[in-house]
């Protein structure tokens, strides 16, 4: 999925909507979509937009990347937000897009994709598994200020103990990650066949165990008995 660049404001022209309800099935059968835009103490509007337009728009800001808005026959644009964006059940297709205003003066907080970069040691020369365990990070900025993404490099994941936390991603000035630091953001884990075969060593050990025989000596110790 391609995101906007940090910095960047898609735009988006909007019309104002006479249909409402349920008649806006047949708006949809138009190839309209309903919109409605709000916030910001002014009045909430009834839109609609072509659905190419929120189908070309959608994938490149998400939730976290600001839009500027404008409305036929009204002047000015208004930066948004995408707040909420309804699907059809059985086609996926999108069906409603909530937009909301905000102050471009005032930090927001917002659910922002990590996005693993670069290649794992312990992937390539241990046979292990990369595991993301976290896909978005709560990050607080400006709204023009607001990442599409956070980039994690994952060469420092050299073997299976070695993981990268939140506390380990950096950010660009006036960009703060709120989530928290000790949460595990990437690790790599070991190949199933080690971990079974591990796992088959305990289970052997703990049946010795169980039969009242001596645990296997380790390296370097001698049997009391000769």
């Amino acid at each position: 999925m391609a995101q906007a660049a940090r910095g960047e404001v898609a735009s988006l022209t909007l019309s104002p909507r006479t249909v409402l309800g349920k008649k806006t099935a047949r708006l949809r059968r138009s190839g309209e979509v309903p919109v409605h835009l709000y916030g910001l103490d002014k009045e909430p509007l009834a839109l609609q937009t072509p659905y190419g337009e929120l189908r070309r728009l959608l994938p490149r800001v998400g939730l976290n990347i600001p839009v500027a808005v404008s409305v036929e026959g009204a002047e000015g644009q208004d930066i948004c937000f995408v707040r909420e964006v309804q699907r059809d059940p059985v086609t996926d297709e999108v069906i409603h897009v909530d937009f909301l205003r905000t102050d471009v003066d005032r930090r927001i907080r917002a659910d922002v994709p990590v996005v693993l970069e670069g290649t794992a040691p312990a992937v390539t020369m241990m046979a292990g598994t990369l595991i993301q365990n976290m896909l978005t990070v709560s990050v607080e900025a400006l709204p023009l200020d607001m990442p599409a993404s956070l980039p994690v490099d994952v060469s420092t994941l050299v073997d299976f103990d070695t993981t990268i936390h939140v506390s380990d991603i950096t950010c660009d000035e006036g960009v703060a990650v709120v989530s928290a630091g000790a949460d595990l953001v990437a690790r790599v884990a070991a190949p199933r066949v080690e971990v079974e075969a591990a796992d088959e060593a305990l289970a052997e050990e703990g049946e010795a165990l169980a039969d009242g025989a001596a645990p296997p000596a380790e390296a370097g110790e001698s049997s009391d008995q000769e």
